[in-house]
């Protein structure tokens, strides 16, 4: 079985094996100051992403990574893990995306991804949409960003009494 939860290995994943309701978890990803910084100074330049001494005096009462910081590094684990390499078709878009609680040098992160739903195009037979509830978790299992994802997928083989051409 693959690492993340699914039969098929991520090489050879289609969009069958994105099953409604089955939930995946990959990824493991510990937040280094440095990289928080240079994240925020690079695209989010608010001072609590920037620097660790005026941070101190903010609301988060420290430095925190940049909710883009976190996103990012989510969708390079779903990538990684979760979108097949071949398959893949992009996306039309996210959902309700949402910071929950801050992301802290030191914090380790993972990812829980459910798929909420599967359904296969009617105009295009070839492939498929999935929408999947992308959860982002710390090391105590807080849930510190979320966010729901659509992607097109090429599908493995066309509709029972379809011709392949």
């Amino acid at each position: 079985m693959d690492p993340a939860g699914f039969e098929t290995p991520v090489e050879d994943r289609y969009f069958e094996d994105y099953v409604p309701g089955a939930v995946h978890e990959f990824g493991v990803i510990t937040i280094e100051e440095e990289g928080i910084i240079t994240f925020g100074k690079q695209f989010d330049p608010q001072i609590f992403h920037t620097d660790p001494e005026a941070a101190e005096s903010t609301i988060y009462g420290g430095l925190i990574a940049s909710g883009w910081h976190t996103a990012s590094l989510m969708m390079r684990e779903c990538v990684r893990h979760y979108l097949p390499r071949a398959a893949s078709l992009g996306s039309p878009g996210v959902d309700e995306l949402r910071w929950n609680l801050p992301v802290r040098p030191g914090d380790t992160l993972t990812i829980r991804a459910t798929v909420l739903r599967a359904n296969r195009s009617r105009s295009k037979p070839d492939r498929g949409i999935i929408q999947s509830l992308f959860e982002v978790l710390n090391q105590k299992k807080d849930v510190v960003m979320s966010v729901k994802g659509a992607n097109f997928i090429l599908c493995r083989s066309p509709q029972p009494g379809e011709e392949v051409s």
